[in-house]
């Protein structure tokens, strides 16, 4: 029977092998479902919606914050044949119907904050059930009306059993940085190979937990906390707003964690931030030897170079007295294996968490590749690079031109009713041209040097990574959010520079005072010499021809899904190039 290699089986295997666990839970725990319950409730929501009319081949959207119904309603859809997918909560109305008339839904699970905007997005009337999972709305069934109203005559066993692996298990809305986003159509096969590839470097079981905060529209997530979890039973604990990740840390103890590049830079920032806060000048004083003892190990092992006996006994004593007793403050002490994807993260800062003893694995991959395709071995992370090709069956190799080539089970069955751009991306041999310049150590090590569309070329002619520069400018000032380095045919780089505004609070809580706005905090010259000193301390990272030599802050940040970034943080650089084309100008004057 094919059915054994789809994530239908998968789910039955696991919910029947630990019914009394729970899967499913919130911080609080006021909602705490066991893979029993789980597996009841996904055989309510198969047949309500069967009693919509839903079926093997069709569409079910959903658009709700991380929560554990999530899983209930995507996996109970999975379990019709039909395939769910995931709308970004910041998406305007407009973007929204765009995705709903290429994706052809009818059905709509969300909330009630999202009803409203939902409603407007559905212009031609084309979705006509919306179902509500946190209570009842007008013109919406809630969750439990769904689940009560299953159709009899709906065979549960029969429609779970004739999903193939060929089967479309999900779209992945590629937040484009130009055009309309892409449906990239993932198959049962990819994601169950995506699994196997990874579960050499890092298995996990029903004793794993993770915890779900990035959107659900995001591979990242998909994979990492909703597919893990229903295959190997990991448990999942739901944050709904992103801003409490890092309290929530502490209490859950996740064993597994991913985050992006933005993550990590906060929790360096916050643990700089602390120990210059220590007034105890000789705790100060160990903290800052233990983690450069830390660093010192990370990067000889990461060269590949052989750790002297001292260091070996120092970096004990280090993690005993300082750096375990941090993994623990920040609730990272259980983790067998971290991951940073996404996008590039500065050296320096994964260098750091590697020190606090955090084994941050660099990964590389994308929507059209189920994920995961590169990755640091954790017994042979080199810092800077993405790590190499996973196994599995999937080859990578350069173009001429040095952008990365993918081929294998991890890649796309295609873009949803867009054959065009399909054969642009995936060509006759099957190569899926992924639009990022690349370059592949004797080791197979890929290290990825930029977006083929966003290198900078200067007005000498000289190739530059924006990433790179940007990735400096994030560590060396923690008050900054967003950078975008700007060099086109010009003589020398510049940036724009938007404030954190969780950074510019606590900043202004320190230093007394009464406004820690963004705005106003942008005009501060105070705050302007900080950046400065951050730039100059990021200059000495970089080549000269990369060095910054003047920028601007401006006074507000940038929303995800806004004007300058995709949902999921990309810059969209060209409609910033033409918005701050002023700002720009001023800056080469």
């Amino acid at each position: 029977m094919a059915a054994h290699r789809t994530l239908c089986a998968a789910f039955q295997r696991t919910a029947a092998a630990h019914p009394d666990a729970v899967a499913l839970r919130t911080p609080d725990d006021s909602v705490s479902i066991t893979w029993g319950q789980y597996a009841a409730r996904v055989r309510k929501v198969a047949a309500g919606l069967a009693s919509l009319g839903v079926k093997r081949g069709d569409t079910v959207a959903i658009m709700l914050t991380n929560r554990p119904e999530f899983h209930v309603v995507d996996t109970g859809a999975l379990h019709t044949g039909a395939t769910p997918f995931s709308v970004y909560n910041t998406l305007a109305t407009d973007q929204i119907s765009y995705l709903f008339g290429n994706a052809g839904n009818t059905v709509v699970f969300t909330e009630q904050q999202f009803l409203e905007k939902l409603r407007t997005a559905n212009v031609d009337g084309q979705v006509q059930h919306f179902i509500c999972v946190d209570g009842p709305a007008e013109g919406a069934i809630t969750l439990e009306e769904l689940e009560a109203a299953g159709d009899p005559a709906f065979d549960f066993d029969a429609a779970w059993q004739a999903v193939e692996p060929t089967d479309v298990l999900t779209l992945i809305y590629t937040s484009g940085t130009t055009g309309p986003p892409k449906g990239v159509e993932l198959t049962h096969a990819n994601l169950m190979a995506e699994m196997d590839a990874l579960e050499g470097y890092f298995p996990l079981s029903h004793e794993d937990k993770l915890v779900s905060y990035l959107p659900d529209a995001h591979i990242a997530n998909r994979w990492g906390a909703h597919y893990n979890n229903m295959r190997f039973g990991i448990q999942i604990t739901t944050v709904a707003d992103p801003k409490q990740l890092v309290a929530t840390l502490p209490t859950v103890r996740p064993t597994f964690f991913g985050a992006v590049p933005a993550v990590w830079y906060k929790v360096k920032a916050g643990l700089e931030a602390a120990l210059a806060a220590e007034t105890d000048e000789r705790k100060k004083k160990i903290a800052n030897w233990a983690i450069a003892t830390g660093t010192k190990v990370a990067w000889l092992k990461s060269d590949g170079k052989p750790i002297p006996l001292t260091l070996k006994l120092q970096h004990r004593l280090a993690d005993k007295l300082v750096l375990s007793k941090l993994r623990e403050l920040m609730g990272l002490d259980q983790v067998r294996t971290a991951a940073t994807g996404a996008s590039a993260i500065a050296p320096d800062a994964l260098a750091f968490m590697l020190a606090l003893g955090v084994p941050v694995l660099e990964v590389w991959g994308m929507s059209e590749t189920s994920a995961v395709v590169t990755m640091n071995p954790p017994d042979g992370i080199r810092i800077g690079t993405v790590g190499k090709v996973v196994p599995g069956g999937s080859k990578i190799k350069l173009a001429d031109d040095g952008e990365l080539l993918v081929s294998g089970p991890l890649v796309m069955r295609g873009y949803r009713n867009d054959p065009e751009r399909t054969a642009e991306a995936i060509d006759a041999e099957g190569w899926m041209h992924t639009g990022d310049i690349a370059t592949i150590d004797a080791d197979g090590y890929v290290k990825i040097v930029d977006r083929k569309k966003e290198l900078i070329i200067n007005a000498a002619g000289k190739n530059m990574s924006p990433q790179n520069i940007e990735g400096a400018v994030k560590v060396a000032c923690p008050l900054v959010m967003s950078v975008v380095a700007i060099g086109d045919d010009r003589p020398y780089i510049t940036a724009l520079l938007t404030l954190d505004p969780d950074a510019c609070a606590a900043y202004a809580a320190k230093v007394g005072l009464a406004d820690g706005s963004p705005a106003v905090l942008a005009q501060d010259e105070t705050v302007k010499a900080l950046i400065q000193s951050g730039i100059d301390q990021a200059n000495e990272k970089l080549a000269r021809v990369e060095q910054i030599k003047k920028f601007t802050v401006l006074s507000s940040p940038w929303e995800p899904g806004g004007d300058e970034l995709t949902p999921t943080m990309k810059l969209k650089r060209k409609p910033i190039a033409e918005k701050y084309a002023s700002e720009i100008d001023a800056l080469y004057a």
